[in-house]
């Protein structure tokens, strides 16, 4: 089965070239697809990798993509260049030596789904989904991030050619930033891993405590649902790529997430799609006249939670949508809701769909 950031080995002789090794294969995000051929859904993109960016490409292939998209286009590539240079040599010295088994591939970073890292002025926000922990060591809490599409630019590790690594930024404006790596006491550690077990948000404060100024903070925070603040670990979320996606007066508002209540129904049969897939257009048709105040007044990401034949709830920063937004999608989502009806004894399936404000970037 071929997934998102999954990989595909070759031979010795690959495309022409002894130093191909296979495709990394991943969505399409932020790139345009205008003009493309395209196949029906579901598809993949596969990228080229070259047999030095193995050991990557095998233990943290995230890493490999935004390098790629560094080199050649943000976020990453559509597209594969033959016969290029690697873009990582020897591992050399580095802690991930210790986190990652290159030889043998026996273990790795945990990568938690969901799980996101924002960077903003002095503040760096850890966004969780569900319960993560290393336990491979109490003086290290190590865990894989995922690519997160809402941001405006993302951290990437470069390699020179003296072997040594360097954190840097990119983004769609290919402006560069530095990242930054964070050390704290023992005692700060053992309260991170008693808040992230009782799933409480904690914050670290860097920096000296008489200049506070200069402070930064890194926030680790739980994700909640936009609609009521509730959590969402219990929900089985899946990713929408390429769905629903309307533009209006310079914004745009996308349908990024479906999750289910229940995990284990089946709700991935293919009326249940279609159904879930008009909701999403008429949440996005009703409120395309009003993204422009919806950013301003802070509300970029919402949510609609659906209880089928019953009732719907939209919201966002853990409240309701003011009334006027509400009665909005009222008109239009109810006849869609009740439209599937329920047969006798049947629980009432509950979804959650996300969605983002973005602005338009030409």
């Amino acid at each position: 089965v071929v997934n998102h950031l999954s990989l595909s080995l070759f031979g010795s002789c690959f495309l022409g070239s002894e130093e191909h090794a296979g495709f990394l294969y991943v969505h399409s995000t932020l790139q345009s697809l205008q003009g493309l051929p395209l196949p029906n859904q579901p598809y993949l993109f596969g990228l080229l990798v070259h047999r030095a960016e193995m050991a990557w490409a095998k233990a943290f292939p995230l890493r490999l993509m935004l390098r790629l998209g560094a080199e050649y286009r943000y976020p990453c590539p559509l597209y594969s260049v033959r016969f290029r240079k690697p873009l990582f040599g020897e591992i050399g010295h580095t802690i991930m030596r210790l986190l990652v088994d290159f030889r043998n591939c026996c273990y790795s970073l945990p990568m938690v789904p969901g799980l996101t890292v924002d960077l903003e002025a002095q503040r760096t926000r850890i966004k969780l989904l569900m319960k993560a922990l290393n336990k491979s060591s109490e003086h290290v809490l190590a865990i894989g991030a995922c690519f997160n599409e809402t941001a405006d630019s993302h951290l990437i590790c470069v390699q020179g050619d003296d072997g040594q690594y360097q954190t840097q930024a990119i983004s769609i404006h290919n402006h560069p930033r530095k990242g930054l790596m964070v050390q704290i006491t023992m005692e700060t550690m053992a309260e991170l891993r008693r808040s992230l077990r009782e799933m409480k948000d904690y914050t670290v404060t860097c920096g000296r405590l008489d200049q506070p100024d200069n402070q930064e903070l890194v926030c680790v925070q739980w994700i909640i649902s936009p609609i009521d603040g509730k959590s969402m670990e219990s929900i089985s979320s899946m990713k929408m790529f390429h769905k629903s996606e309307y533009k209006e007066n310079g914004k745009i508002i996308r349908w990024t997430e479906r999750g289910d209540h229940h995990k284990g129904r089946a709700t991935d049969c293919a009326e249940h799609n279609r159904l879930t897939e008009r909701i999403a257009r008429a949440f996005c048709l009703a409120l395309c006249p009003h993204l422009k105040l919806l950013k301003e007044d802070g509300m970029a990401k919402l949510g609609l939670r659906v209880t089928f034949d019953s009732q719907e709830m939209a919201g966002s920063n853990g409240q309701p949508l003011p009334a006027q937004y509400l009665n909005a999608l009222d008109t239009v989502l109810i006849p869609v809701i009740h439209s599937r009806g329920r047969k006798r004894g049947e629980e009432p399936i509950v979804m959650e769909l996300i969605f983002y404000i973005l602005e338009i970037i030409t």
